[in-house]
């Protein structure tokens, strides 16, 4: 399931802009308030300091240090019966974020929370006789966003962002009777700008009409990973794997620049968010993640890394990796020797993933208010790295199994009293899958049948599995910080969060400066119900997670954690030329260096740079740069933890190889594991240090810009023509641009051939 692969071709795609000018001081103090590493908008000014204080850093609601980010979804509004979980049930006081769960991608391209009426729950539903549900008569819409807007006028710091996509409507989208128009969603409208256009503009007109703060998407998933994400969108996220990271970054640049214009025109910084996998067989195939750039910060969805799809038994949302995954060690990770033991299924691997991209504090790191399971599980440590496979496995859920041509056996996934929040398929029916709030686990655990089973759906009375049966003994592994359930009796396994490992996870963000937890989703949380003897939902893990990470030390801020350079250089870098999912490995792109300045880069420059140790520290390249790791921050496996952030990396440009303004050079990267793309960028040439503006620097300033060269001349080398032989250090002109031959050639057309130095624009 998992090996990797990268490539460096070429010191390249987008070291795009030696951009020779130094940052002064007046512009500096303009962008004081902007996140290290976050792009901006030409032509632009961005109201940050309304949400940013002068040194990045997001101010949050109720005094805390860290962001406590709740999903509130919009279908436990208890009209079917179920418990309801409205606005008036969020601890208002003890979050700093809210993402409504969910809008989707109407069929016209647009943000979408389904048809107006009474019986929507976003715009239209009432509770009437509901303590703290009644509606603001002020306000031109009901349902849910009418409360938020309630409540929010009474706490003004806590931020709410809309969420489009999701698991069920990346790809298409819910009607109001349950059943789902499969229109492509994301996957689709990724294909045309003009369609991102239309999305985007109509963002901005729901965030100002509902008062939201922000955007966050929860494409799910961008990669070109093999039958990834919802079976029900394969039909069109099977044929376009290769574009989507595409239409993704495309789709997030575009957001990015109108949110940005909105925000100028109305005095407020709108913030955009995502979700981001967790997973690294995806992340392999979501190239090196380059929306980054345009995110206030990322929420890692740290869970979902074990569940019934497969048969391997495992925790749903582990903080670190214990070198005996059963999922690792089927796929041979632990002994492939390139991989160097390294785990990936686990929360520490994915925040130094994205790590080596972002600054700490432009992180989330995912926690489950909710538990996966299994029944019939064999073997493991009272089931865990365990298997449970599913006795007949011509009946595997779809996208699992068999059903997708896979060799691992779906998985027994747990029914019954097992899994009262059942998921269903676009067709309605039940996934196993051991899906409980947490509330629900903790009453298994005490041996608690809860009064509320029937309104779940559930028939305690005359159905065996939807009573309580056995004991749910709780098991504890402290190198994975993971609890979970086990039943003996029913051979049931439960992966659960509890006190002890919140508590684990908020000193794990406090201690690494992270930027916060993300929560999915808040109705999961518990509390004692004294009256009816049994646990129901409450705040004891929000109230954990609080009593962590309140007053910790300020977020870590900065991409770097060495000083840089304080003269910035006009230069672009990018990467491409990935292969789609399970082909990419090792991972082999072409790295790209883009000089968008006015000085020419002499051979001789040495290029360094940091990626994260989600990857081992073994980069090379395939150019004959010498590229190489200069320094590890990790070496060998992560049980516990990786131990540092970045792998330090350093090349030279040849000698023979002047890139001149609009010049680029390549070099083919080769590295084992996936990484977000890499930062910290230095280029040192003519004893001087310049930072890149690829890396988005904020608050830097330099007094001595460097020298500039002349602007280009007319093309005055002789037009390039395929039948004509060169030799190494002649000059020709092509499409614009000068070239200098490195060696005999003949037919090989300049830029697209390495034989062929780019002398810049003429």
């Amino acid at each position: 399931m998992t090996r990797f692969r990268f490539s460096l071709i070429g010191l390249v795609v987008a070291l795009a802009g030696l951009f020779a000018i130094s940052v002064d001081r007046q512009a500096a103090a303009a962008d004081d308030c902007r996140p290290d590493g976050l792009a901006t908008t030409a032509g632009v000014t961005v109201p940050y300091c309304t949400v940013y204080d002068t040194a990045g850093r997001e101010k949050l609601a109720n005094g805390n240090t860290r962001r406590v980010i709740g999903y509130f979804t919009s279908w436990r509004t208890g009209k079917d019966g179920s418990p309801r979980y409205l606005a008036g049930d969020i601890p208002w006081t003890k979050i700093t974020h809210i993402n409504y769960a969910f809008a989707h991608v109407g069929a016209d391209n647009r943000i979408s929370v389904g048809p107006v009426g009474p019986g929507n729950a976003s715009t239209g539903m009432q509770w009437p006789g509901v303590p703290g549900a009644e509606m603001d008569p002020s306000l031109p819409y009901k349902g849910h966003f009418n409360l938020l807007t309630k409540y929010k006028k009474q706490h003004p710091e806590v931020k709410t962002l809309i969420s489009v996509g999701g698991w069920a409507e990346t790809g298409g989208f819910l009607n109001p009777d349950g059943s789902r128009t499969a229109s492509g969603g994301f996957y689709k409208m990724g294909q045309s700008q003009a369609a991102i256009d239309t999305f985007a503009d109509s963002v901005v007109a729901f965030l100002r009409q509902y008062g939201f703060n922000g955007a966050d998407i929860d494409y799910e998933y961008a990669t070109s990973a093999n039958y990834a994400g919802n079976p029900d969108d394969f039909w069109i996220s099977q044929t376009t794997r290769g574009q989507q990271m595409a239409g993704y970054v495309n789709l997030m640049r575009t957001l990015r620049s109108k949110l940005d214009a909105a925000g100028a025109a109305d005095g407020k910084h709108y913030l955009l968010t995502a979700a981001v996998s967790s997973s690294g067989w995806i992340l392999r195939g979501a190239e090196t993640y380059q929306v980054t750039q345009y995110l206030d910060f990322a929420n890692l969805m740290s869970y979902d890394l074990h569940g019934s799809w497969n048969h391997f038994v495992g925790p749903n949302a582990a903080l670190f990796d214990d070198g005996a995954d059963a999922e690792l060690k089927h796929w041979q990770v632990y002994t492939t020797a390139q991989y160097e033991g390294m785990g990936y299924l686990n929360t520490d691997w994915a925040y130094h993933y994205f790590r080596g991209n972002m600054p700490a504090g432009r992180i989330n790191i995912g926690v489950p208010f909710y538990t996966r399971g299994w029944q019939g599980v064999n073997g493991g440590t009272n089931g865990l790295w365990g298997t449970a496979a599913l006795p007949d496995q011509t009946k595997c859920p779809p996208g699992t199994g068999s059903s997708v041509g896979s060799t691992v056996p779906c998985g027994n996934g747990a029914i019954g009293i097992d899994n009262l929040w059942h998921d269903s398929t676009a067709g309605g029916a039940e996934v196993p899958s051991g899906v409980n709030p947490m509330w629900h686990a903790k009453n298994l655990e005490r041996g608690i049948q809860g009064d509320y089973l029937t309104a779940y759906g559930l028939d305690p009375v005359n159905d065996p599995a939807d009573r309580l049966t056995g004991t749910y003994a709780r098991n504890y592994n402290s190198t994975l910080v993971s609890p979970w359930l086990w039943n003996a009796q029913k051979r049931v396994f439960l992966s659960t969060e509890d006190e002890t490992s919140i508590a684990a996870k908020a000193k794990y963000v406090a201690d690494k400066g992270i930027g916060g937890v993300m929560i999915w989703e808040l109705s999961g949380d518990y509390g004692f119900d004294t009256a009816k003897n049994q646990y129901f939902m409450g705040t004891t893990l929000i109230d954990a997670l609080n009593t962590g990470m309140r007053g910790a030390a300020p977020y870590g801020a900065t991409k770097s954690n060495s000083a840089i350079p304080a003269s910035v250089l006009d230069v672009g870098v990018t990467f491409s030329g990935f292969a789609l999912g399970d082909s990419n490995y090792p991972i082999n792109p072409k790295m790209r260096i883009t000089n968008r300045s006015t000085t020419s880069i002499p051979g001789g420059a040495v290029l360094e740079f940091d990626y994260g140790t989600s990857a081992p520290g073994s980069m090379t390249d395939q150019s004959g740069f010498g590229l190489r790791v200069t320094q590890r921050g990790h070496s060998g496996p992560n049980v516990g933890g990786l131990k540092g952030e970045f792998q330090h990396v350093s090349v030279t440009i040849p000698s023979w190889q002047t890139v001149a303004p609009g010049g680029t050079v390549e070099v083919a990267v080769v590295y084992q594991m996936p990484i977000a793309t890499p930062a910290n960028f230095k280029l040192t040439f003519g004893g001087k240090s310049y930072a890149l503006t690829t890396d988005h620097p904020r608050g830097t300033g330099g007094s001595d810009p460097p020298p500039t060269d002349p602007p280009p001349g007319p093309c005055t080398a002789p037009a390039w023509t395929a039948t004509s032989v060169y030799t190494g250090g002649q000059q020709v002109s092509h499409k614009g641009h000068n070239w200098r031959a490195r060696w005999w050639t003949q037919s090989e057309e300049p830029g697209t051939r390495e034989v062929w130095t780019d002398l810049g624009a003429c």
